[in-house]
This record gives C-alpha cells, structure tokens and sequence, in this order.
C-alpha cells in the first residue's frame, strides 16, 4: 500500500522520473486494512488500489511475483530472483512487515496460520470448512480481527490468547481493556489473558495449545497475530544501518544511511519507532516523493491515534492515552451496563486536552482527536466532551469544526487539512462526501474521517449561505418528509405519477425504493403493483430473504410467538415437502430456510391454507411482536402479554417504515421478552401497562425510554398510533427509531409532548390515518400468489417454469441442509 502511494505522488509531483517495481505478491497492491472484508464477500479485485491498467498507463513497470533477492549499491543495481537486473539512481525500499511468529514447539504442524495476506486468507478459509474450533495467538489490533475472521467462517468457537494481562495492551488501558473483553465475550469470544503459549499440541496438525501455567485449550486451527516483524533483511545484506531490534534507520527525508536508498512504511525505523498504521506510512511517502522533487517537507514522526470497529464494537484511543496524575488530571465514564467506556486526560491547568480511550461509543473521536492535535481550549466543563451538554451552553460540533485552523489534519492517511475540504466545496463545487472523495481523496483510506468530512461540508455550505437540505438525490429536491407530504397532497399513487409531478429524470437505485416505501406506508398498497416494483432493497422484489447460495427464506407470521400443534405439523410438513432447512429465531418465529425462487408461491399456497400469512420479515415493516407467556401460565405475570401482544401485531402487521420494527409485551418487570431492546415495548405493571420506545439491539444496542407509564390497553394503543405515524413521516431513508430520537432537537421530552401531549394537534389525525392502514391491510403472499403477473416473476427460467437454479447447491449439516460454502474461482 505504501509502495503504490510513493507511485501517486512522484508521478503526481513529476514526469522526470521512470519507475520499475518489484513485489514478492503475485497481485498489485491492495487494501490491507480491509482485509477482512474479503471473508464478508469482497474480492481481491475489490480490495486492490487500482485498475490492472493503471500502471502501464502510468508507464510504470511493475514485477509481480519476482522479490529483489540482492542490493549493489556500489554498481546502483538490484538482482530479483528470477534473475533481472536493473540499475538505479533512487531505490525506494516499500518491503512493509512480516508477521512476528514466536519459537513455540509445534509451531510448524499443519493448521497453524499467519493473517497477512489474501493468500494466507484463502488458506485460512479452506481449512475452517473441517474444523469446529479456532484460536488466535495475540489479542492486538490484528489479533482481533483475525478473530472476527474466524467468526465469519462460522467456526463453532474462537479462542483469542494474549500473552500481557490485557487485550490491546499499546492502545487501551486496563478498565477499558476489561470492558472490551466483556462486550466480545458477550459476542461469543473466549478471551484468556495472561497466557503464555508452551507447545502445540498433535501429531501431525494441531490439535491443543498447551500454556506455561500447565493448561490445555484444544482447538483444530491456530491463528498467529502476535506482532509485526520489519522486513529489512535486504537492507542489512547490503550494510545499510538497522536497528538492534529491526527496522531500516531513516532520517527526517525518509533517506537511509546510503543517500540515494529510501525507506518507507513498516520496514523504516524513525526517531526508534516503527509505525504500524497505514497513515503514517502514506506520509513517509510523500516525504519521500517530495525530497527527490527537491521539495522542503520533512518526516515528524506520526500521531498513532486511531479508530476502528473490533467485531462490531468501537474502540479509539487518541493523543496521550495512559498519562496520569501527577502529569495530568483524569475524567472517567464507565456504564457496564452498555458497554461503554470514556476517560479523558485533561491539563493540570484544565485548558488542554491531552489523549484519551473511547470502548462502545466512539462517535466523538474525530472531535476529540480535533482538540488534541490543535491544541484547542476545554470548555468550562471539559466533561462535556464525553457526557455531552447537560444543560446550558456547550462547545457544539459546529462551533468545534468553526475552531479548528485550516491547516488541522482530517484525513490523516492521505493529509487532507480542513482548509482543502472547504476549499473543495466553496471552490470546487463539491457538495457531497463521494464529490469531495474524488476532488481530495480525503475518507478514501480507513474511511474514519467521513463523518467530519461531512460535518465540513456541510458546516462550509451554510457559511456560503447556501441552504443545506437532506434531499433524497438528483431526481428529487426534497427531503423524504417533504416528498410524503406532497405525495399525500396530491393523491399520488405510483411511481411513475410521483416522478412526473415532483420530481425529475427518470429516477435511480435511490428514489425508486424510497418512494415505493412511502407509497407503501401511505396507502398500504400492494409493494409489489405495477409501478411500485423496486421496492427499498432486493428481498422486496419477491416478498422472500436472498440468503447465501442463491436460495430463499420464507418467515411466517406467528403472532406473540403462540401456534397450535396443528400449525406446527403443517410447517414440519411444508419443510419436509420442499427440503428446507428449519430454524427457531429470536422473535419467535420459525424461519424456512433454502427454498427455490419457482417454489415461494407454492409454498405460500400451503401455509396460507393452514391460516398463516407473510411475516414481512422481508421487508422495512413491522417485523415480530415477542411476547413471554405472562399472566396465562407464569406465576409472576400480572397480565396476558400473549393476547396482548397478539392484538398488537395483529393492528400492524404490514405497516411499512422507513426501516424495520420490533416490538416485545412482557408480563411483568422480569422482562423476558426484552421490551426494553425494541423499537417500541410494553412492560406490564399492577396499575396497566408502560410504554417504552426508540429502543434498539443490534450493533449499536440502545435501551428503549419511558414513553408513558400505567396506561390502559386502548391508550397505549393509542399511543404507539401516534408515535409510528410521526416516526414514518418524519424519520430519514433507512433510520432505526433510536437514531431517529438521538437526533431529535429536545429528545424524549419532545417526544412525549408530540405524542402523549398532542403538543402538535396530530394526534386524532394520526390515529385516523393509522386505522386506514389497519382496515387495508393485505397478505403480500396471498396478493402475490392470486395475480398472475406477479406470479410469473417467481419463474427462474420464463420457459420453463418448473426448472430450479441449476448453480444452487447445498451441504449436509446436522441432518438438515446448508447452503454450500462459496468458493473463489
């Protein structure tokens, strides 16, 4: 990666120079910091830097597969291994790291792994396809996601081992490092600390990891993240200088103790550090391009702050993260109960901001980072940086972005400063983050820098006096709020009617869902009529879950989770008869799994005879209602939250949103069916019924807030009327109901005065509009499989109706079936 960003820049500077590379890989440059993408469906292709053209169009000779095996610097020549010779005036040495693999007896048997290239992940996946169980060796950066690799690989446990007592040990400290080991744990990573590795156990191919403590932990592959190694070994044979512990020594230019000899990237060692993040190596790039263009721009060393989601949870650290008293004065936050971990170090003075560790929730960072690196002056109350305001005035994002000099870092992997990003938008024109991507390249490396990026443009924009509207795209200058209420206007019904009178051209990838929803969500039509057939993402089209291999899933409606024996035989029977897997999922649902495009409607046919009905499961809409079995059967419940929750999803089922919808009816304060984690719940008390919303689980879980407390049935239904109708007219494409309030200006007071307060004069009118929804509601299913013209789309070949998916292919599994395992060609 370093290497292909020394090419940008000297070509970028200068067309006086010819360039050859060699690369030991058999494949261009590609996106190393991504690389775990390519077990979520990514390709090499995908990961790589550039087209396969751009070096010949660069007119730059590259060498794949053919490493420089030996350095001349007397002749100024290289020998590569397959025998080339090539002089040089400049030699730029790019040979990054190699993973550090400890002297461990066993180390060589068969299932022992390092994570450092595509090819190494190619083995690593064949290999998981026979085994049940992983480790990774090293619980830093790397180690942990080698471990979220593991994961995706479906193995039945991952193990992480770190040596030091906790994980990310240079990043994190200890309380923080104990709340992320929670929150993994809690997503199904087994974490020992403290472990030294003795020998690895088994014949032939591991079998155990036998630790200094006497220990065995048996596992059937073994991962090693344990460190990077510089690769200097070509620097050391031709005598130039090293550090005792590795690393080509370098000075402020990048040069090394040969003048005409370069180093850049893991490989160099500045000021006795080795830079391990892919920012810094892409500045002592452009250091390096800039001294041979006789430039004056020098190598300072690099801020190693850095953000980045471990297996779905926040971790940053930034500036001085360890420095305590009596150096500087600490702020902590710590609630366990969600995860979430903050400590700040201020000044003794209390005027500066020195560093600090975000776990859980770090959406602060690029501020925070801001306030560091600038050396920008605390708010009276510096705690408000990790609490927010609580009350008067605080330092807001806008006034913090206004603070910043225009010389302040953004984008830290290719240098973009903040004055470009708004020279970009007031010069440039550049009025969206992919416009401003391709003016200044600013969020095209890790991507941590978009949010500000935005907060930039947006802050720019209004400055200009331009008014900033979150229009939907080029095709309609509105807002999604104001394209419903217009669309409502007039009576509009179909897409084509939307894009003749409000909007313009012939629509795109983006309009055509949005307004399908909203069509949807006003008049409950068909989401699949004639006009109405690209609906908010592919599992719309054909009322059914794409999953992996080509097949579909097909969910049921159960509501409040309650089914009689006689609808259990039916769907035993329907699976049997179509050879689909079968699962119990966490809304209390059985989900039919592996089933034919050509068989959907014939499965409908079967379940809608025995009285079931879609479960939308599909679609942006009401999803389950889960219900514990309440006052009916359990001796704590003081209503029947099953019947409840029946009515409840009986009064929404279909309603279409601009994102999914959970609901749950607990029988008491216990909470077993987690109200609390739900879009909208109802926890039953000895005076009625309270309502919670705005709750969420998923990768950011956020519990749900007091709505309304001891209300009746009828009021709380009335309630949840009010608050969906005002969520799916003013809520953005594809927000959850939590995000939707963070964003809300006065938050849950405000909520409740619109919804329980009528603060607005809406109430009547959403309710009335809300049981027009309710009387139209329609079986998708039943629709789909009485219209004959809907029906044909379920044909995979037009001319032969009966055939199936000849590529679709599947595995045994635990006497049920699964989707074959995709495999690169």
């Amino acid at each position: 990666m370093v290497g292909y960003k020394f090419c940008e820049k000297i070509i970028s500077k200068s067309s006086d120079f010819s360039i050859t590379i060699f690369g030991e890989e058999p494949r261009r440059a590609y996106d190393r910091v991504h690389l775990s993408e390519y077990f979520n469906g990514k390709s090499a292709d995908d990961l790589s830097l550039c087209k396969e053209d751009w070096y010949s169009e660069k007119e730059i000779t590259l060498y794949l597969n053919d490493p420089v095996k030996e350095i001349d610097r007397t002749t100024k020549t290289i020998h590569s291994s397959k025998g080339l010779t090539l002089e040089y005036d400049y030699l730029i040495i790019a040979t990054g790291s190699a993973p550090f693999v400890p002297d461990i007896p066993g180390i060589d048997k068969e299932g022992v792994f390092v994570y450092r290239t595509i090819e190494d992940l190619d083995l690593i996946r064949n290999y998981a396809l026979n085994a049940r169980t992983g480790a990774v060796l090293g619980g830093g950066l790397l180690g942990l996601e080698a471990a979220k690799a593991l994961i995706d690989l479906n193995l039945k446990e991952t193990n992480v081992i770190e040596f030091a007592p906790r994980l990310m040990p240079r990043q994190i400290d200890s309380a923080g490092s104990g709340m992320l080991q929670n929150k993994l744990a809690e997503l199904g990573l087994n974490i020992y600390t403290n472990k030294g590795t003795s020998s690895i156990e088994g014949s032939d191919r591991i079998t155990a990891l036998k630790f200094n403590d006497g220990s065995e932990l048996k596992t059937d592959m073994l991962v090693i993240s344990a460190g990077i190694r510089p690769r200097d070994e070509l620097a050391k044979l031709s005598g130039i200088e090293v550090g005792t512990r590795g690393g080509i020594i370098v000075n402020e230019y990048m040069q090394t103790s040969d003048p005409s000899v370069f180093a850049i990237g893991e490989c160099a060692l500045f000021d006795h550090n080795i830079y391990g993040l892919i920012a810094p190596g892409y500045e002592m790039a452009e250091v390096a391009a800039a001294k041979l263009c006789h430039e004056d721009k020098t190598f300072k060393g690099f801020d190693m702050s850095t953000k980045l989601k471990l297996i779905g949870v926040d971790v940053a650290s930034f500036g001085d993260p360890f420095t305590t008293e009596p150096d500087a004065r600490t702020i902590l936050f710590e609630d366990s109960h969600k995860g979430i971990y903050k400590r700040i170090n201020i000044s003794n003075d209390g005027k500066y901001l020195l560093g600090g560790i975000l776990i859980g929730e770090a959406e602060a960072y690029n501020m925070l980072l801001q306030t560091v690196n600038n050396k920008i002056l605390l708010p009276a109350n510096p705690e408000d940086l990790i609490l927010g305001s609580r009350g008067g005035s605080s330092q807001t994002e806008n006034a913090g972005l206004a603070g910043l000099p225009d010389e302040a870092l953004i984008c830290s992997c290719e240098g973009i400063s903040k004055g470009s990003i708004c020279n970009a938008v007031t010069e440039h024109n550049c009025e969206s983050v992919d416009a401003i991507k391709s003016c200044t390249k600013a969020g095209t490396g890790c991507g941590g820098c978009i949010p500000m990026v935005k907060d930039l443009m947006l802050h720019t924009m209004k400055q200009n006096g331009k008014y900033v509207r979150n229009v939907i795209c080029e095709h309609f200058h509105l807002s999604r709020q104001e394209l419903y209420d217009l669309v409502k206007i007039h009576n509009l019904k179909s897409y084509e009617q939307v894009l003749d009178n409000l909007g313009k051209g012939d629509g795109c990838e983006v309009c055509k869902p949005l307004v399908s929803s909203l069509l949807a969500s006003l008049w409950n039509d068909m989401i699949l009529k004639k006009g109405n057939d690209t609906a908010q993402d592919s599992n719309d089209r054909f009322l059914a879950n794409i999953q992996k291999g080509g097949t579909y899933s097909v969910v049921p409606r159960i509501p409040g989770g309650e089914i009689t024996p006689e609808k259990l035989t039916i769907i035993g029977q329907v699976a049997e008869k179509y050879g689909l897997y079968t699962k119990i999922t966490g809304g209390q649902r059985i989900d039919l799994f592996g089933a034919h495009l050509s068989d959907l409607p014939l499965i409908w046919e079967e379940l809608i005879a025995a009285g079931f009905e879609s479960g939308h499961a599909y679609g942006k809409a009401l999803r389950t209602v889960k219900s514990c079995v309440g006052s009916t059967w359990c001796r704590f419940g003081l209503h029947d939250s099953v019947s409840y929750a029946i009515r409840i999803e009986e009064r929404y089922r279909g309603l279409r949103a601009p994102h999914k919808l959970k609901s749950a009816v607990s029988g008491c304060i216990r909470e077993c069916a987690e109200a609390q984690s739900k879009d909208f719940g109802i926890i039953a008390t000895e005076k009625g019924w309270n309502l919670y919303v705005c709750g969420n689980g998923g990768s950011k879980p956020q519990h749900a807030l007091l709505l309304a407390a001891d209300v009746d049935s009828d009021t709380c239904i009335k309630y949840i009327d009010r608050f969906l109708m005002f969520y799916i007219r003013t809520a953005d494409p594809l927000t959850r109901t939590a995000p939707w309030l963070n964003k809300m200006e006065g938050g849950m007071e405000y909520l409740r005065n619109v919804v329980v307060n009528d603060s607005l004069g809406m109430a009547e009118q959403w309710e009335l509009e809300m049981q027009a929804l309710v009387d139209s509601y329609q079986c998708e299913w039943k629709t789909a499989i009485e219209d004959p013209e809907i029906r044909k789309r379920f044909n995979h070949f037009v001319n032969a109706p009966e055939e199936k998916d000849p590529s679709v292919k599947f595995d045994e599994m635990r006497g049920q079936k699964k989707a074959a395992d995709w495999t690169l060609a």
